[in-house]
Order: structure tokens, then sequence, then C-alpha cells
């Protein structure tokens, strides 16, 4: 893990404002369903800081995209498995990255915190049945894990670049 400096608290909290723009703003949301890239600014703290920056940055921006521009109603379970997405990411990323680890990292996010404990998330505070709503959920999961594998693929090829700029 990156010791804490200023330069690892200045882009954790850059890479959080962009998660909470991403997320709030710029992506297609309804009440069991979003779709966007604010996994984006995770994938990156994930590459460049590790798998706890990468959790704080995610569970911050859940957390303070909830309170400042809120969606529904504010549910830490939402916040959990936004850390847990940051920490996947940044253990499968963090040291080494293949098509392999890629995938690894998108089928946990994908199919162990976005299907199934989001969907359980969702069927509590809705009061919605789970199996259901489950179903309903897979499209979007599928789709999902497409564009986040495309997406990770060309920021892991861009992350030379990203090192440079983030000395």
């Amino acid at each position: 893990m990156p010791k804490f400096t200023t330069r690892t608290l200045t882009l954790t909290a850059l890479l959080t404002a962009l998660e909470i723009v991403l997320s709030r703003f710029l992506s297609i949301s309804a009440w069991n369903t979003k779709i966007g890239f604010a996994f984006v600014p995770v994938v990156i703290a994930a590459l460049l800081l590790g798998p706890v920056w990468a959790g704080i940055a995610a569970a911050l921006a859940d957390f303070l995209g909830a309170v400042l521009f809120p969606v529904g109603p504010y549910f830490p379970g939402f916040t959990l498995t936004a850390f847990l997405m940051g920490a996947v990411y940044g253990l499968f990323l963090y040291r080494r990255q293949s098509i392999g680890r890629i995938l690894g990292a998108v089928a946990v996010h994908q199919l162990a915190l976005s299907l199934l404990l989001n969907t359980l998330w969702i069927s509590l505070l809705y009061g919605s049945p789970y199996g259901p709503l489950l179903i309903t959920r897979l499209p979007q999961c599928a789709l999902l894990a497409a564009v986040q594998i495309v997406v990770i693929q060309t920021i892991v090829r861009l992350l030379p670049q990203l090192r440079r700029i983030t000395p």
C-alpha cells in the first residue's frame, strides 16, 4: 500500500471527485439499474494506489455522492459494495495486469458484488423479491462486464502514460 502522502491524498481526492461526477451526472440510472463509466476512476486508483486506496476512493465517492446528490435513500450496503469493488480491482490489478487478472477482477465485481450483493441491497431497500430482481439485473451485469473488460484493457495499455503524469 502506498504511504499516506500528499500525492496519494490528492490523487485519491481527484479520483473520488471524478467518480462522483461520472456516477451521479454522466450515467443512466433507474431504481434497479445503473449503467455508466464511474468504475474508471476506481480502476485508475487501483492501478496506481492499490486496493486500500481504491476502496477508500470508491467508498468515499459513494457516500459523498449519496449525501450531496441523492438519487434515492442512502443505504450503507452500497458504500460497502463500493469499497469492496475498489479493493477487488486493487487486489487483481495493482502489481500485475494481464487479461486473466482483468477477467477475474471484472467477474468478481460483476457477479459477486454487483449482481449478488447489490441486488440484495436493492431487494432489502425496496422490498422487492430477490430472485426476480436478480434475473432482471443479469443483462445489465453482462453488458457492463463486456464494457469493463475493454475499457480496463485500454487503461492498462495507457498505464505508463498515467504513471508519467502522476509522479
